[in-house]
Formats: C-alpha cells, sequence, structure tokens
C-alpha cells in the first residue's frame, strides 16, 4: 500500500490502483496519522481535528472510520487478528509505514549526489505532485504547517533541479522552468540568481542583466527590500564577464589530458598498460556499462603484457586491479579462470612481497564461490604478507580476498564482521574510501545474519553517504536490496530488481528476485512458484514440486540436492533444503541440512543482506517457519 498527499489525498494498492477510501472524513483521519509520521495520535485528538465542535458520539465515529480504513487498507486481513497499517496504540492510532510520496519526495530533495544523479532524482521527486499537498485539507489547521513545509521544500527542489542542470551544461534547459518559478514566486531571489546565470550561460547576456533589473524593481517596488548581495555580486560579474561564471568542462578537461598523454607516452608503451588498468579500475566502480567493459578489457590487458614477455610487468597489471568486491559468486566464471591462471604463472617468476601479495589477493578474489583449497590458501598468504609491510592499501585488498574465502560454512558472519571492522578502520585511516564502502558493505552482510539490524542500517546510511560523496552508484544497488529484505514484501524485491537491471553485475543478479521471492513465499506458508531460478535451480526445485503437488517428483530432486556452494547464500540455501526435507519427512536430508547449519543455528538466513527466511533455528528442529 503507497499514500499519496502531495495532492489531494489518496492510497494506492501493490498493482498501483486507487483504494476507495469512502468520505472526506476518512480521508482525514488518514492524512491526520500521515502528518504525524508514525507518532500516536490519540483519539481525543482526532475527534477535535475532525470536528470544530465535536459532537456527541465523535469517539465513536472516530473508531467507525478507522475501523471502515483498516478494512480499505488491508482487505485480505484475516477476521481478529492485528492490523499492521493503522494500529491501535494506547489511546490512538498510528499509522505504521514509510510509502508515503512526500516522504520519498524528502529524501530526493535532501540527497546528497553528483549533479547528473541528483538531476535525475529531483525530477523524479518533482513529478510526484498532483497539485497542493494535502490539496482537500487546505484549510485545516493541522495540516497547514505540513503543507507550508512541503511547498517550501518543492520550491528549493526547483532550484536545486536548475543547479544541478547548470553544474551539468544544460542551461538552456533550465531556463523555461526558472522563468515560470520567479513569475509564479517572484520573492525568491535564488530563483532570480539561477535564471540570470542561466540566460548568460546561453549567450543571453542582455537578457540576464534584464532579469536582474526586474528582479531588484519587484523586491524593492512590491517587498520594500534590496536585493541581496548574491544578486547584486551576479550583476558585477555579468557586466565584467568574469571567468568564473563560466562552467567548468569537465569534458575539455579530459580531452586535452588524453590528447596530451597520447602526444607524450607512444602507442607501443609498457606505461600505456598499467595506466590502462589504472582506467578500467575507476571504470569499474561506476556500474553499468563500465563494469562490463572494465571486466572485458582487463583480461585483454593481461593477456598483452604476458605477449610481451615481460613478467614483472604482467604481475603489475593483473595486480594492479584491485577493485572491491563485496559479492561472493563470480559475474564472468571463465575469465576469473583465466585470470587466476595467469595470476598463478606470474608468481612463478616473482619474488617482491607486494607484488607476490597482490597476486595471491588476486587469486582469492577470482576463486570466490570455489572450494579449492588454494583459493584459501591464497588469502591467508596475502594477508600474512600484507601485515609484514607498511602498505594500507595493500592490505585492504588483501582483507578483500580473506572475506571472499569466509563464506565456506555456516556460521562465520563473525569473522565476516570482523573483516569489515577492520576494513573501515583502516580505510577511514588512510582515506581508502572505496574500501570504506567494501567494509560497511561487509558489516552490513554480517550483521544481517546476526539479527543486529539497528547497527546494520548504521552501515547502510554510511555507505550510501560515501557511495553519494564518491560517485559510486553501484552501492545503492546493496543497500536498497537490503532495506527490501527489511521490508520483506513481493513490490519491495521487484522495485530493488529494477536497479540491478543493467548495472553489470550478471552473477549478482541472475535467478536473485526469483529467489527473493520464494524465500518471500516460505517464509510466509505460502506455495513457491515455478521460475527461472537460474544458479539456485537445485535448491528451490524440490519445493516448486512440492507446491505442484508433485510428492515423488520432489522427493527425486530433494536426494539429489547438492551441498550449497562457498557463499553468501549459504545458509539461505540450506535452509530451503530443510524445508523441503521437513515437508517429505525425509529424515537423512533433515540431519544433513542440521548437521551443516549447527553452526549458524543463534543467526538468521539472512546474511546476503538480500533476501531473508528469518532466524535459522526453526529451519533446524520446528515444524513450521515462522
Amino acid at each position: 500500500m503507497e499514500f499519496g498527499v502531495l495532492g489531494p489525498v489518496v492510497a494506492w494498492d501493490d498493482a498501483g490502483r486507487p483504494v476507495a477510501l469512502k468520505g472526506p472524513r476518512h480521508r482525514a483521519v488518514l492524512a491526520r496519522l500521515i502528518v504525524a509520521r508514525g507518532r500516536v495520535v490519540p483519539a481525543t485528538r482526532l475527534g477535535d481535528d475532525l470536528w470544530l465542535d465535536p459532537p456527541d458520539g465523535a469517539l465513536g465515529a472516530v473508531r467507525t472510520f478507522v475501523a471502515s480504513l483498516r478494512r480499505a487498507l488491508e482487505p485480505d486481513r484475516a477476521p481478529r487478528t492485528p492490523a499492521r497499517l493503522l494500529v491501535t496504540e494506547g489511546p490512538g492510532y498510528a499509522l505504521r509505514t514509510e510509502a508515503v510520496d512526500a516522504w520519498r519526495f524528502e529524501k530526493a530533495v535532501a540527497a546528497a549526489l553528483p549533479a547528473g544523479e541528483l538531476l535525475a532524482e529531483l525530477s523524479k521527486g518533482l513529478a510526484l505532485w498532483r497539485g497542493p499537498a494535502y490539496a482537500d485539507f487546505a484549510e485545516e489547521g493541522w495540516a497547514q504547517a505540513e503543507r507550508s513545509r512541503l511547498t517550501e521544500l518543492r520550491l528549493r527542489a526547483v532550484e536545486r533541479q536548475a543547479e544541478a542542470q547548470l553544474a551539468l551544461g544544460l542551461a538552456a534547459e533550465a531556463v523555461p522552468e526558472l522563468d515560470a518559478h520567479v513569475t509564479e514566486h517572484p520573492w525568491r531571489e535564488e530563483a532570480w540568481r539561477l535564471l540570470a546565470l542561466a540566460l548568460y550561460r546561453t549567450g543571453r547576456q542582455g537578457d540576464a542583466l534584464a532579469v536582474l533589473r526586474r528582479a531588484r524593481s519587484m523586491l524593492v517596488e512590491q517587498l520594500g527590500v534590496d536585493p541581496g548581495t548574491a544578486l547584486s555580486r551576479l550583476e558585477t560579474d555579468i557586466l565584467n564577464q568574469a571567468d568564473h561564471l563560466e562552467p567548468v568542462s569537465a569534458g575539455r578537461v579530459w580531452e586535452e589530458a588524453a590528447a596530451a598523454y597520447d602526444r607524450t607516452v607512444g602507442a607501443g608503451a609498457r606505461a600505456r598498460l598499467e595506466s590502462t588498468v589504472g582506467l578500467l579500475r575507476n571504470l569499474a566502480v561506476t556500474g553499468g556499462g563500465g563494469l562490463e567493459a572494465a571486466r572485458r578489457h582487463r583480461l585483454a590487458a593481461v593477456l598483452a603484457a604476458e605477449e610481451l614477455g615481460d613478467p614483472d610487468l604482467t604481475a603489475r597489471v593483473i595486480g594492479a586491479y584491485d577493485v572491491p568486491a563485496i559479492w561472493t559468486r563470480s559475474d564472468d566464471e571463465v575469465q576469473a579462470a583465466a585470470i587466476v591462471a595467469a595470476a598463478e604463472r606470474a608468481l612463478r617468476t616473482q619474488q617482491h612481497p607486494a607484488t607476490r601479495a597482490r597476486l595471491l589477493a588476486t587469486i582469492a578474489l577470482e576463486s570466490r564461490g570455489s572450494r579449492e583449497p588454494r583459493a584459501a590458501e591464497a588469502a591467508r598468504e596475502a594477508e600474512e604478507i600484507a601485515r609484514g609491510l607498511d602498505d594500507p592499501a595493500l592490505l585492504a585488498f588483501a582483507l578483500n580476498g580473506v572475506f571472499m574465502q569466509t563464506c565456506d560454512r555456516a556460521g562465520l558472519a563473525p569473522q565476516r564482521d570482523a573483516i569489515g571492522e577492520e576494513l573501515v578502520d583502516l580505510s577511514e585511516r588512510h582515506g581508502l574510501f572505496t574500501y570504506e564502502v567494501l567494509g560497511h558493505l561487509i558489516r552490513l552482510q554480517a550483521l544481517s545474519a546476526l539479527g543486529d539490524f539497528s547497527a546494520a542500517d548504521h552501515h547502510a546510511t554510511a555507505a550510501d553517504a560515501l557511495a553519494a560523496r564518491h560517485e559510486l552508484p553501484l552501492v545503492g544497488v546493496f543497500t536498497h536490496w537490503y532495506r527490501a529484505m527489511l521490508e520483506d514484501t513481493e513490490p519491495g524485491y521487484r522495485k530493488a530488481a529494477v536497479l540491478l537491471e543493467g548495472a553489470g553485475m550478471p552473477g549478482l543478479q541472475q535467478g536473485l528476485l526469483p529467489l527473493a521471492l520464494a524465500c518471500h513465499h516460505v517464509r510466509h506458508g505460502l506455495p513457491v512458484p515455478d521460475a527461472d531460478y537460474g544458479p539456485y535451480e537445485p535448491w528451490t526445485r524440490p519445493l516448486v514440486l512440492l507446491a505442484q503437488n508433485r510428492m515423488a517428483e520432489a522427493g527425486a530432486a530433494l536426494q539429489v540436492t547438492p551441498e550449497p556452494p562457498p557463499g553468501l547464500m549459504l545458509e539461505a540455501l540450506w535452509c530451503l533444503t530443510a524445508h523441503a526435507a521437513r515437508a517429505l519427512d525425509h529424515q537423512q536430508s533433515l540431519a544433513r541440512t542440521r548437521a551443516a547449519l549447527a553452526p549458524a543455528a543463534t543467526e538468521q538466513a539472512a546474511g546476503s543482506a538480500l533476501l531473508t527466511l528469518g532466524p535459522i533455528a526453526p529451519h533446524l528442529d520446528g515444524p513450521r517457519l515462522r
């Protein structure tokens, strides 16, 4: 259920259809509870807010309105079961939801993002407005403060949108919206300043000066105030054609630097390969096509280095790609195997400790999801070398490899949390912001497994803040999925899945949404649907067959269900097997899953921070999953 107050007050169901809220007083109760932002509003206060002079029986009428709203908002709720959305607490009522358009809009306005992402967020936020906030309650005293606050936020959002457009060199696109904005809200000095600057940057110096004269005239004649220093300074700067009024063109800087590099460094120079890897490292964290391109060109760079017959160069090219990795399944297993093989070849001739550590860490990282003893051995050796050297970046890279090799059995969340804690501390002290993000995400996952969601929330927020500051869009994929896991609803998971489209992480994306929905169904006692589960097919197939009442086939599928591969889904996949085994009363499989899950008996099957099956203990010896 979603709620809209940026216009007339409405509610929509999970299919986007308007919910019938009956009369204006029903909508008033809902609006009043939304204004309270989850706080309890006493029933007597609701009565006072609904009527200037509450009639006899006002309290009973409020209760009737609430009951009617509950039926509309939770039509599938069983009789005599407690409400989940509009709840009774103490002397009053509260609305328990985060799905309010105004609150989403607030987050968009407050977002600290690079200009391009901010422009997209603000555009989406402004598109949520369908009219004045709380439009059908404009005269109600309880709504006026909130209406004023949201109106001010909307005006600021229009101005922030223009700022982002100017930062991106889109001055011409900013002019029409700003022109309409100052016409409707002529007291907004910042809007006048932005409009004049946008006009100047489109080559319309005369129009820019005319706008500033209009602003001065309006402020003096209608409001009786002089223009602020920002407007006065801009007029002077425009008259002097000050250099700082011209936008800094990142594209121009890039083109000039690239041309200088081409002139200075020969096409066949070995330095080009090492420079290429540095570029690929930066490209990888941009997500989407950047990550895919970096992955593709990385192997080409390694092979080119090997062809030059320079073992030291090859080792440096392999080890320089120290891109932090959080997901425990490879995006391209064939390429990963080729990188591991090249790293092993480079190790044979490499004696320099730091270079050896980078090669070993690469082996540990690229062998994620395997049970190869060599991978765990390489992780331990890389960490040992790195701890003996005064190189924080190397130690962070090595710890990333250790993390990837700490998912081979259940119950290792505390060890992963310790790795994340060290990474955050190390990175904060030495300015390694990408590894600081990694540390927060590792702790987010580990604390989810340990059931400490309050602490996990802190690390999600910290990761988002760092991602906004340093333009790391892939981070949001994991934090949005984490919040979808906490919500644990089908619409929530589907919204999170949209972020994976084009993110360049097939190892994460393949089968994830169907698996999350399957876990949701199991947790809530629903049949598991047939779907393309990708790499998770062996652990979901028995449950799909059970849902279709094909018991014999389900039993046969259960008997050949393999041990889950190492990774952050390990506990969840074991729990799915346990659920099928219990449904089929297959004691051998039950004993097998209990033995595997016993080390994690006090944890949650949520170590991926992407999906959950709740506490693990009931999967070990309880008849039901609740």
